[in-house]
């Protein structure tokens, strides 16, 4: 249990520290609805993956990098199950602001977990060569206030 804890914490800080290049950054601000629209559907398709325990699909809007560290959809929804409870199965879901941080793109997203504690959720995105936006990486935070 305290490998799982130190390899989650591990991921959590290489996620945080990892400045991914985004050449849509300068469009996302320009043209912020289109593409919000389409980074908040991935969101809420992989979470509608997750109520179903469809771990295919909702290892299919994992980006690259994390399907090669996770390697198969079991071993992601494992991990999801494990580690993100309020993302895994929220009683409520609040999208909140999009973000363009230097060259990183984040959806808030904020949770009301199943203990109901809220959690807010920075989703690092990232726009693949074929235009598709995927999940880099999911950072939980305490959230700043509980209003859902």
């Amino acid at each position: 249990m305290r490998s799982f804890k130190s390899f989650l914490a591990v991921l959590a800080a290489m996620v945080a520290c990892v400045v991914l290049a985004h050449p849509a950054a300068a469009k996302i601000a320009a043209q912020g609805t289109e593409e919000s629209a389409a980074i908040r559907m991935v969101i809420e398709r992989q979470l509608a993956a997750f109520q179903r325990d469809d771990g295919a699909e909702a290892f299919s809007y994992a980006a690259p990098a994390i399907q090669r560290r996770f390697q198969t959809p079991e071993i992601f929804m494992e991990m999801v199950r494990k580690g993100y409870a309020p993302v895994y199965r929220p009683q409520e879901i609040e999208f909140r602001d999009l973000r363009v941080r230097g060259n990183t793109i984040q959806q808030e997203v904020l949770f009301v977990g199943p203990d109901g504690e809220p959690v807010l959720a920075l989703y690092s995105m990232q726009q693949q060569p074929d235009g598709r936006w995927r999940i880099a990486g999911v950072i939980l935070l305490k959230a700043p206030d509980a209003s859902v």
